[in-house]
């Protein structure tokens, strides 16, 4: 059995350098918005309400089986289910207000422990919901990741996941 374990630990130790990424799936974005964060919340909430089913899920795509799970006036945390294998990933927003913009954290993590690569899924879990409310679109919108805190974000194709 310790063996196993440490096979599996050199896997993932080799695996994150040559991807130079997590160690585990997940991905982390900071966005700004030129809008209050009450706003920000309100359009993200009524996101995860609008994708609650799985009705976004009948093209293919993954814009589909969003809960949220807990609110607070600074913080949504949420889950995200794969249409096929029903996968798990959990999702948290963490805004910061600073006049009439607000700061967003974004963190997508897969709640399957052994997971190391994900095809960008948690980047996506994360941006559709942004761009499926229209953030991306309001003044003074950026958004800022990488593939060091972002699993295969620059392979992402968000249509596909």
């Amino acid at each position: 059995m310790s063996n196993l374990v440490l096979t599996l630990f050199l896997t993932v130790a080799v695996t994150s350098s040559i991807n130079a990424g997590p160690l585990h799936a997940s991905c982390k974005i900071k966005w700004i918005f030129g809008i209050p964060c009450s706003d920000v919340k309100q359009k993200i909430v009524n996101q995860f309400e609008a994708w609650k089913g799985p009705e976004g899920c009948k093209n293919g795509g993954e814009k589909c089986l969003y809960t949220l799970t807990s609110q607070s006036d600074t913080e949504l945390k949420g889950v995200h289910e794969t249409p096929v294998k029903h996968y798990k990933d959990d999702l948290t927003f963490t805004m910061k207000s600073d006049g009439n913009v607000c700061n967003v954290d974004g963190y997508s993590t897969s709640e399957l422990w052994y997971a190391i690569l994900d095809h960008s899924t948690n980047y996506c879990n994360l941006h559709n919901l942004i761009t499926g409310s229209g953030l991306d679109k309001v003044s003074g919108y950026t958004e800022t990741t990488s593939d060091s805190v972002c699993t295969q974000y620059s392979s992402a194709d968000c249509e596909k996941y």
